[in-house]
């Protein structure tokens, strides 16, 4: 039963043998009885990957619950349903969880100091299954159907800039004007770079193009740091230094599509303790970092002082 669902979880004879630490032959020859003994064929072979028949896809959904229910039973039967033991793999966007996960990862080790955690860092999207995750932290809706999803918290974004930049081109005072300033963008935002803003009633779609495109936010971060352009991005990326005013929010009458952040888990699979409890303490901490509204005040060249509320831009839902 193990030995049929890490081959459907991993596509391949040979990604089952690697995850239950045995050869392949034996993979193969343990799938082969299990189809004679129930007298059905269970899977599709292909060039490409391994697909379970109808009957496997029930088969598998019976099979996969089954042991996990059994699972739990073994934790809770250790007295593991309190105490977290063993490994959590987690997968986060890089600059996200460096800025706003691993500061905060002293109190949840400490409160579970028999449990380990990997954190894998990574901005491309991975398969969860295939890479052996429990959970992924990701902004934006998940979009595959695979997957179970609960959101954690959401944050605004923001239009933001240096004081430098901002002191030599000029504060925009509507959306049309981005289109006279330098842009930074993310390379994931080539896809959606129409934007809206609202105001009231008031609605204002413009496209977002810049001359400097990064492929990571961390890049994106050092080139508005830089003076290089205003970008779009949610507060969580610029959390430390709109508190120290290193970057300031414009258009702040204006607002943008939130941001929201989802705990993401493989489907098909129960729900670990550990995986829930860490994402209860990313949902806590989030929420108790909302900033206080406070006042940036600009003297750009040939211009009057502005004073521009800071919003409080984090909000954890549940």
């Amino acid at each position: 039963m193990q030995t049929f669902i890490r081959i459907v979880d991993t596509g391949s004879f040979s990604g089952a043998a690697r995850h239950l630490n045995i050869g392949q032959p034996a993979v193969s020859k343990s799938i082969a009885q299990l189809e004679e003994r129930l007298g059905v064929r269970l899977l599709l072979r292909s060039t490409q990957r391994l697909t379970p028949t109808e009957a496997g896809q029930a088969y598998y959904d019976y099979a996969r619950r089954t042991v996990d229910t059994a699972e739990q039973a073994d934790l809770v039967a250790r007295g593991a349903g309190t105490q977290l033991t063993g490994r959590l793999r987690v997968s986060a966007a890089t600059t996200f969880a460096t800025l706003q996960v691993v500061p905060r990862l002293p109190a949840f080790l400490n409160a579970h100091p028999n449990l380990s955690l990997e954190l894998i860092l990574d901005d491309r999207v991975i398969d969860l299954i295939e890479e052996g995750v429990d959970m992924a932290l990701r902004i934006g809706m998940p979009r595959e159907l695979s997957l179970t999803a609960r959101k954690l918290a959401t944050c605004q974004r923001l239009v933001l800039g240096a004081p430098n930049y901002l002191e030599q081109s000029g504060i925009p005072s509507n959306p049309a004007e981005l289109s006279q300033h330098s842009m930074v963008v993310h390379a994931h935002q080539r896809s959606s770079e129409m934007w809206t803003f609202r105001q009231g009633a008031s609605e204002s779609s413009i496209r977002i193009s810049g001359r400097l495109c990064m492929s990571a936010s961390e890049g994106v971060r050092a080139a508005v740091l830089g003076g290089m352009g205003l970008t779009i991005m949610p507060e969580w990326m610029f959390a430390a230094e709109l508190a120290s005013e290193a970057v300031c929010p414009v258009l702040t009458d204006w607002t943008l599509p939130a941001a929201d952040l989802w705990a993401v888990f493989p489907t098909g699979h129960m729900i670990s303790a550990k995986a829930r409890t860490f994402a209860a303490f990313v949902e806590s901490a989030l929420r108790k970092s909302s900033p206080q509204p406070t006042p940036v005040r600009i003297i750009p060249n040939g211009h009057e002082a502005h004073e521009m509320p800071r919003p409080t831009a984090i909000h954890a839902i549940r």
